[in-house]
């Protein structure tokens, strides 16, 4: 009835999920989120939730917002990093006003999309392929980067190893939506290492 009602539950098709990608769920039950964990090569891609704004909502503010995330440490040859996002409302406003915005060459998706990056050779060759473009188009709602060792997981990070890292505001509850999320992280980690920005290797993450 349940499910009749609201659709299956997150734990449902995330477990079906890790099963389709051969990786493995686990319940965080009450004080930590669910994860995913499986693996690309030698590359673990983790799924999971964060929440923020619970301090906010405490004085007054906002509610909480929940955040769907996907992630995978490499490492990273050469200090390349990229940003890609829809583009919205006020896009092409800035666009006139000069904001940096990156071509990668198909028309269809410089429309869509806001790419940015410190290396714009590597950009283009990134995302020229159109396996990747027509991965990232898939998502209705995305912020695909990399990041840096310089945040939430400094001290777990090992020198050079950065983070592809995925964030959609909600919780993913299609899996169809996440199989194909999955596929462009493994197609991006492979066309890191051939345009020669990472190492088909193991970071080693520090547990």
């Amino acid at each position: 009835m349940r499910a009749r009602l609201f659709g299956p539950s997150k734990d449902d098709v995330w477990t079906q999920f890790a099963e389709a990608i051969d990786g493995d769920f686990t319940d965080g039950g009450f004080f930590r989120p669910d994860v995913v964990h499986a693996k690309v090569g030698e590359w673990t891609v983790t799924l999971d939730t964060y929440t923020t704004g619970g301090e906010a909502q405490a004085t007054g503010g906002g509610a909480p917002v929940t955040f769907t995330r996907m992630r995978a440490p490499y490492l990273n040859k050469d200090g390349f990093g990229f940003t890609v996002y829809r583009a919205g409302l006020f896009t092409p406003i800035g666009r006139l006003l000069g904001a940096q915005d990156i071509e990668v060459g198909d028309a269809q998706f410089d429309r869509d999309f806001v790419t940015k990056g410190n290396d714009e050779d590597k950009v283009r060759a990134l995302f020229g392929g159109e396996r990747i473009r027509r991965l990232v188009s898939a998502q209705s709602s995305i912020r695909f980067e990399v990041k840096d060792d310089e945040g939430w997981f400094q001290q777990k990070f090992p020198a050079g190893v950065d983070e592809l890292y995925f964030s959609a505001a909600g919780v993913i509850k299609d899996l169809g939506r996440l199989r194909l999320l999955f596929d462009l992280f493994a197609e991006t980690l492979h066309q890191l290492c051939h345009i020669d920005s990472a190492y088909e290797e193991d970071p080693e993450m520090i547990r």
